[in-house]
């Protein structure tokens, strides 16, 4: 069964996309996440409407009547959980294979070029013995796909650098994973990824 999360937080001004802040204010900044999220669960709603794919969202901050309220009590809703971002994604991919998932996707909501096409090719890819890749222009990733859990993933990256799809792939040299790629497309996480 293949299952997506999506990684959110629930807008609140000051609480969110803080370094857009000095762009757009505390306000502006949780505006454009909340139409950021909004647009990427439209996309995944579109997504799902023609494949068989359940659909989690994982967040921070609000709780979950705040979230249901905003996004829909159609969706299954978690909390993040505590630790770094890597800790966080671990525990949502071993949520969902221990729940049976067989192929699970891990999306966030900076990415404003994430189509119904990607996901289709992502899921396509993503096969036992391998992941799937989003890499991102800032050096980071959009999507990361897998089978199974492999926590080493997830351990010693540097989170919110440039450095994080470089330190996975070296991860990936390592464990000798097979890597699928996909479209290299922009986040938008800082004032000049704006334009």
């Amino acid at each position: 069964m293949e299952h997506l999360i999506i990684f959110t937080r629930y807008p609140e001004a000051g609480k969110t996309k803080t370094r857009l802040i000095p762009a757009l204010g505390a306000e502006g900044a949780a505006e454009f996440h909340r139409l950021m999220t909004e647009k990427t669960v439209k996309t995944v709603r579109e997504f799902a409407a023609s494949h068989s794919v359940s659909v989690e969202i994982r967040y921070t901050g609000g709780n979950l009547e705040l979230m249901q309220d905003w996004l829909g009590v159609d969706l299954r809703y978690n909390l993040q959980g505590t630790g770094d971002l890597g800790d966080r994604l671990r525990e949502s991919f071993q949520g969902a294979l221990d729940r049976g998932k067989t192929a699970v996707i891990a999306i966030g909501t900076d990415c404003l070029d994430l189509s119904v096409e990607i996901l289709s090719e992502a899921f396509e890819k993503l096969k036992p013995g391998n992941i799937v890749l989003g890499p991102a222009e800032d050096g980071g990733y959009y999507l990361i796909g897998l089978c199974q859990l492999i926590p080493e993933l997830f351990l010693g990256i540097n989170w919110g650098t440039s450095e994080v799809f470089q330190q996975t792939l070296t991860v990936c040299e390592t464990l000798n994973l097979s890597v699928e790629f996909l479209p290299t497309l922009a986040d938008i996480d800082r004032p000049e990824d704006l334009k």
